[in-house]
């Protein structure tokens, strides 16, 4: 039987814009997923359905515009099953984040701040970004360690 997560990935991917392809994995998805671990590249998730969150952080100044993919559309678009994401970035940084986060906030898998691609060198090609501006509560100290920046793989427990 055909993964069905893999053909809808496969799905997403053919109707990315043809032009200059980002093929190569960025994050890795595991744990507790439909048909195992799910390697999803640059274009595959500018391809899916896209939100623009407007809010600030405590390493930028101001306010910027983050543009990605609502955190608990991609755990539901692999069929995540599971209370706590462990989110890891490129330099081993890993955090311990309830799913209730996903599902009690907009939070986004961020590709693009100010319109601009996230580099690799600068927070990127992938940050957890909470909508910070928008809930008192988010302004905690406990929420700023979720925002991994570098972002490349989640666990599902």
């Amino acid at each position: 039987m055909q993964n069905p997560v893999a053909i809808g990935l496969a799905m997403v991917f053919l109707a990315a814009p043809v032009g200059a392809q980002e093929t190569a994995p960025v994050l890795r998805i595991t744990g507790n997923v439909a048909g195992g671990a799910v390697e999803l590249d640059m274009d595959t998730l500018r391809a899916l359905p896209q939100v623009t969150l407007e809010t600030s952080t405590v390493v930028t100044d101001g306010t910027h515009r983050f543009t990605g993919v609502l955190m608990r559309d991609l755990l539901d678009m692999v069929e995540a099953d599971g209370d706590q994401v462990t989110a890891t970035a490129l330099n081993d940084y890993a955090v311990d984040i309830p799913v209730s986060d996903f599902r009690d906030y907009d939070v986004v898998v961020a590709h693009a701040m100010d319109d601009e691609p996230l580099d690799r060198a600068d927070k990127g090609p992938l940050w957890i970004v909470y909508p910070r501006d928008d809930h008192a509560e988010l302004q905690d100290i406990r929420y700023d360690y979720r925002w991994v920046w570098q972002l490349s793989g989640l666990d599902v427990q």
